[in-house]
């Protein structure tokens, strides 16, 4: 089974574009383009990877459209549509015309609104992602996973990935209330659950596996191998390890799976969900 990196992100750099990239990340505060990730997926054995954006514009989707039809190795793109608009299905018509967009995003972790996800234009625009087959990948921390329960029942048909296992709280050591928050969700079959972006939720430059296991431990525990899928989070990953580095990490944490089941967690989920060709 091909080892899929389901989460990853790309970027012509700008300090206007990337506010968020503050001065202790000056390692993300360049390009990050397809020659460069094709690059550390070559040397880690990863054979294909999912862009996902990283700007809420249409243009950005486009953008990355385009550099995914250019690249083999690019199975997939995540991106951005506005989903609150009321004519967001005309968007979504032509953004879907391209064959490799397989879901939307929206940033819901930066919303001022810790409950956004309710909202009724908002759930609206996710009632016509079914109609064009197309996942939802949510972003969101900790603090929202009671309300995005809500929001994953109003939608009993739609195909939701949760992002970087809701963003627990590593840095603090904290395993309640995200365990079992997390294990209520995942009760939800028609949710999938990412194991990315966890070193950035922990201390940077001091994290060790020990530390991290248990929370990969319990995304795992909710969701069983099936529903779990392995990403890079690349570049921001960065901040914390190499791509090779957490790529071997991931591959040591599922060593104790069965064959089958390290196969679904590194590539075969991701297959199943996004419709990889």
């Amino acid at each position: 089974m091909p080892v899929i990196d389901a989460h990853h992100h790309l970027w012509n750099y700008d300090t206007e574009d990337y506010a968020w990239i503050g001065p202790e990340m000056n390692v993300l505060r360049r390009d990050f383009m397809p020659a460069d990730l094709h690059i550390e997926m070559q040397q880690a054995g990863v054979d294909g990877a999912i862009a996902v954006q990283a700007r809420q514009t249409s243009q950005e989707t486009a953008w990355l459209l385009s550099l995914a039809a250019q690249n083999e190795f690019m199975r997939g793109v995540v991106g951005w549509a506005p989903l609150i608009d009321a004519a967001v299905s005309d968007d979504l018509e032509r953004l879907a015309a391209q064959p490799k967009l397989k879901g939307i995003r929206h940033v819901l972790q930066d919303e001022p609104d810790d409950f956004y996800m309710l909202r009724n234009d908002f759930n609206a625009g996710i009632t016509q992602l079914r109609r064009f087959n197309l996942v939802y990948d949510v972003l969101i921390f900790e603090r929202h996973l009671p309300q995005t329960i809500q929001f994953l029942d109003r939608h009993p048909d739609q195909v939701f990935v949760i992002d970087h296992i809701a963003k627990p709280r590593i840095r603090e050591g904290l395993l309640s209330p995200w365990r079992e928050n997390l294990k209520e969700l995942a009760r939800r079959s028609h949710c999938f659950c990412k194991l990315s972006g966890v070193l950035t939720e922990a201390d940077w430059q001091n994290w060790r596996p020990e530390g991290i296991h248990p929370y990969l431990d319990a995304a795992l525990d909710a969701f069983g191998p099936n529903r779990c899928l392995f990403g890079s989070d690349w570049p921001v990953l960065l901040l914390a390890d190499s791509y090779a580095g957490w790529v071997a990490t991931v591959k040591n944490f599922v060593s104790r799976l069965s064959s089958t089941e390290q196969a679904r967690v590194l590539g075969g989920t991701a297959a199943e969900v996004y419709r990889l060709d």
